[in-house]
């Protein structure tokens, strides 16, 4: 780039008052002369680093410079010469041949091959190495290097640590869950086009730079460069800069710029614009049982964004850069050092603050933001920076930064707990906590709706709180959840309308129609999509020719929205009920048999299709093997993830409709024993005993029912088919 463009900034920057006349009139005629923000183009980071060099250099090297790369010489850092890796029977070899890095493992086929790594993933603390397939389909290898220790260690689901993955196993290698197009490329890759043609189930995936370089966080740079080499002094009124402004701007767009990458979430636009709104490309996962805890902390690989939403930091406006350099990544200041930025070095990083006297209890990160493992070897910190709450431990079982460092068998939560009392009084300031809000209503208890109201009354929650708690209130759609629901509709935070919209119960939904319906024109698309999802459950609702236009008009948002995961069976889930729900029940069909292609592995899908077949009077045998299979997947399901209630419940269903009642009876009979709190599991075998005409244990059945929810009007029915059954038969 000419040397007369940082001249020319520096006399515009002293002269921009003088000359600010010249300033708007040059700015009008560039606004007709440059073209729109959406036909802007990828210049590619050596374009930028003529200006940038000082930025180009701190990012040399980087996590994002190496997110990902070519595997060479200088990349791969993995032990290729001849070292092999055992695990659970299975040997797998690295070796090198011709100049090129090559490993022999298990494939799809459950045979070994040889396959050549073509790419390196990520540097420290764990390199993986990726494997492109003629389909396209690039795959990550489990086998991974540890950069730190200098040895191969396997990368294991979460949920199955110990279990040798099957090469039909979707977490297998070669499976979904180690795809790269899909779960990895489009945040370690810039300008990332994952191009996935459904008709082929093949991949042409393209992007700009292999790795994570200027334009993936700042935007396509082309009119950036026009402005920057144009004759004026002046940047465009208009267009500033050209980029999006990640550094003066607001601190929510640069957050929401570093979002995409670090969140849990599911992409529902594909046009991004950097400093954008987050929820009109994007549906962050909530604080969800599984994903959380109920007190907000990390359990499952969320990243950071969800958890720094909760944060005080969040809404005293930090960013991110307030803490980390944008382009090394390397953290601003060491130690507390980085605290004490905003935070009084002599009230906070004192023993008489943190009460410790050792290197470790005495570092902010320690007590406020705990650390936990993923990948094996991966420790990433909690960015919600809470406060130690070892009360919630005993209350609710929830985790904490005490008993993390302090283990020994006399120092329970009940003893960290009574420390932080003696040391900071009794008040809390965060109290009342959301968490018991949280837990109560992630249960269904009574109590919870209470707590969920009170939670949602008070304004200064965070909004991915409010949103959580608001999306709870589906558990339990009566007329005081409805209220809620309603009241949420209006509020200011999309997360909570958005989720407000999706925990309403049906008659909510017909008595507000109106609401819904205005709820298609909201400015943010999440918002829409939510809306026009439940409104396609009950059509007849749009009675006025412009609410069913623009009923229309979200639809196909809708349907552009799932096309995003357009290789994923979810997707076509989601259509197939969506079409269900407007009586396309031929293109319902035609989804579900995409999900079944797709991804064959996925229970749910066969029964769905067996259901649709059944209400279009379809062949019989085609309906009971679909169950049939369907049956096996749920067996396997059951032994895989035996925590889950729906697998043992739906093959208990399954096996009832294909008239093997005493295997459904014995499914509901171990559903029950695990799940002695699910009413739906006792009843279906109540249910089920009756038919077979086992009074007794019908009644057993009946009585676990009325301890779990005592008030069901079912009960009184089941009651009577039992008195009536014994009579006929005169079984006492």
């Amino acid at each position: 780039m000419p040397k007369r463009c940082s001249l020319a900034r520096s006399t515009a920057y002293v002269l921009g008052g003088a000359f600010s006349l010249l300033s708007l009139w040059c700015a009008g005629d560039w606004y007709n002369a440059f073209p729109p923000e959406t036909s802007r183009n990828y210049v590619g980071r050596q374009t930028c680093a003529e200006c940038h060099d000082s930025q180009m250099k701190s990012w040399h090297g980087s996590d994002h410079d190496r997110a990902m790369e070519l595997a060479n010489e200088e990349t791969v850092l993995g032990d290729f010469e001849e070292a092999t890796f055992s695990r659970l029977g299975l040997v797998t070899r690295f070796f090198r041949k011709e100049g090129k890095y090559l490993v022999n493992t298990e494939g799809p086929d459950g045979k070994l091959h040889d396959y050549e790594i073509k790419y390196t993933f990520g540097v420290r603390p764990i390199q993986q190495y990726m494997i492109e397939f003629p389909d396209g389909r690039v795959q990550v290898l489990r086998e991974s290097w540890d950069t730190v220790r200098g040895e191969w260690f396997y990368v294991a689901p979460p949920d199955a640590p110990d279990l040798r993955l099957e090469p039909d196993d979707p977490t297998h290698w070669t499976g979904m869950a180690q795809n790269w197009n899909t779960m990895c490329a489009d945040c370690h890759s810039t300008n990332l086009q994952k191009n996935f043609d459904l008709a082929t189930n093949t991949y042409h995936t393209t992007f700009s730079e292999i790795d994570v370089s200027c334009e993936a966080c700042h935007g396509p740079g082309s009119l950036h460069v026009e402005l920057a080499e144009s004759r004026s002094l002046f940047w465009d009124r208009h267009h500033g800069y050209g980029l999006s402004e990640l550094k003066e701007g607001s601190a929510e767009h640069q957050i929401e710029t570093c979002a995409p990458c670090h969140s849990r979430r599911t992409a529902i636009h594909e046009d991004f614009h950097r400093g954008a709104r987050f929820a009109d490309t994007y549906d962050p996962a909530l604080l969800r049982a599984g994903l959380y805890h109920a007190d907000g902390q990390i359990l499952d690989e969320v990243y950071v964004y969800g958890s720094f939403l909760q944060s005080k930091m969040h809404s005293k406006g930090v960013r991110c850069t307030d803490c980390h350099n944008p382009h090394s990544l390397e953290l601003k200041f060491k130690g507390n050092q980085l605290c004490t930025q905003c935070h009084q070095p002599g009230k906070y990083d004192s023993p008489t603050h943190h009460h410790h006297t050792d290197a470790l209890g005495s570092q902010c990160v320690s007590c406020h933001m705990p650390s936990k493992t993923y990948m094996e070897i991966d420790d990433r910190r909690d960015h919600s920076l809470r406060v130690p709450r070892p009360d919630l431990t005993v209350e609710l079982g929830t985790p904490n930064a005490c008993n993390g460092c302090h283990t020994r068998a006399e120092e329970t939560p009940a003893w960290a707990a009574a420390r932080v009392r003696q040391w900071y009084g009794e008040k809390r300031s965060e109290d009342p906590h959301f968490a018991h809000a949280l837990a109560a209503a992630q249960q269904g208890e009574a109590k919870g709706l209470d707590l969920v109201r009170q939670l949602l009354h008070r304004k200064a929650a965070p909004d991915i709180v409010r949103a959580t708690a608001t999306e709870l209130l589906g558990n339990y759609r009566n007329q005081d959840s409805d209220r809620l629901c309603r009241e949420s509709l209006a509020d200011e935070s999309p997360l909570v309308r958005t989720a407000a919209i999706r925990a309403m119960s049906a008659q909510l939904l017909q008595q507000f129609s109106s609401e819904i319906i205005e709820a298609l024109s909201d400015p943010v698309r999440l918002v829409r999509l939510a809306a026009v999802r439940r409104l396609a459950e009950n059509t007849e609702l749009l009675t006025e020719a412009d609410s069913r236009a623009t009923f229309d008009r979200v639809l196909g948002e809708y349907r552009d929205a799932q096309s995003q995961m357009s290789e994923r069976a979810g997707t076509h889930l989601n259509l197939a009920s969506l079409e269900i729900n407007l009586g396309n029940l031929g293109a319902a069909q035609d989804s579900l048999r995409a999900a079944i292609r797709l991804e064959p592995y996925l229970s749910g899908t066969r029964d769905q299709l067996a259901q649709l077949l059944e209400r279009s009077s379809g062949d019989p045998a085609q309906i009971r093997e679909l169950r049939e299979k369907e049956v096996d997947l749920l067996e396997r399901d059951s032994k895989l993830i035996p925590g889950n209630l729906y697998p043992q419940y739906r093959r208990g269903m399954l096996l009832y409709l294909l008239g093997r009642q005493d295997e459904a009876r014995t499914a509901f009979e171990n559903a029950c024993e695990i799940f002695p709190d699910s009413f739906d599991c006792w009843q279906a075998l109540s249910l089920l005993c009756v038919d077979q005409q086992r009074w007794k244990q019908a009644a057993e059945a009946l009585k676990q029912m009325y301890r779990v929810r005592p008030g069901d009007p079912s009960i009184a029915g089941i009651l009577r088919r039992i008195d009536e059954g014994k009579r006929k038969t005169n079984d006492e």
